[in-house]
């Protein structure tokens, strides 16, 4: 098949650049996939790797998440128990679905520095955390985002990223403990609507208002 000047440029323009975001600083690519990404859905799962006090770690865990910025998000743990995440965009609802009860509070006080904030709040990480680059492994360019503030129960968050996607993050908390996250068919910019975001409060629910 015989392609016009115009349609091969295009096609080479395509490749250069899709090359260029494939060798990309892992700070690069994370402006880019926050500056691009108004909204996304995936799975992810959860393993805990340190423990501070060298015990037996916790299970792994595995779910859904979607999010819509800023701070509009639903993070559903599916296994090893069912627990939700939720937020409007003011309120966090926090439901145990085994005891039956929702837990409240405010969004702003919520997200903070946490890694919540990194993929749901606002464009304006630097604000919140001190980001620099953290070399390549496995086959992931990282990048560390340690919080500003003094409050904040996590040392360092360490994002990896292929091609502007992240892919994996590391939690490291103020106790010495270490969780991984890994995410799977992350879609960016989905269709979604404020209202997939309402809460609504379990029957017979137990609110805890914090």
């Amino acid at each position: 098949m015989r392609f016009s000047f115009n349609k091969t440029s295009a096609i080479l323009a395509l490749s250069l650049a899709c090359a260029g975001m494939a060798h990309a600083t892992a700070l690069d690519q994370f402006k880019s996939f926050v500056a691009g990404t108004k909204a996304a859905r995936g799975e992810f799962t959860q393993r805990q790797v340190k423990k501070a006090d060298a015990g037996k770690v916790a299970a792994p865990s595995s779910g859904t998440f979607v999010f819509a910025r800023p701070g509009k998000f639903i993070w559903t743990y599916v296994k090893p128990y069912e627990q939700l995440l939720q937020a409007d965009g003011e309120q966090l609802y926090i439901y145990d679905k085994d005891l039956n009860q929702v837990t409240t509070k405010k969004l702003g006080d919520a997200l903070g520095s946490s890694p919540a904030a990194i993929l749901f709040g606002s464009n304006d990480l630097e604000k919140n955390f001190t980001l620099s680059e953290a070399g390549t492994r496995d086959g992931l360019e990282w990048l560390n985002a340690a919080p500003k503030g003094k409050d904040s129960q996590f040392e360092q968050i360490s994002i990896g990223l292929r091609n502007g996607t992240p892919e994996a993050m590391e939690l490291r908390d103020a106790f010495g403990q270490t969780s991984v996250l890994a995410f799977k068919k992350f879609e960016k910019n989905p269709p979604l609507t404020a209202s997939q975001f309402k809460f609504v409060i379990p029957k017979g629910a137990d609110v805890v208002n914090n």
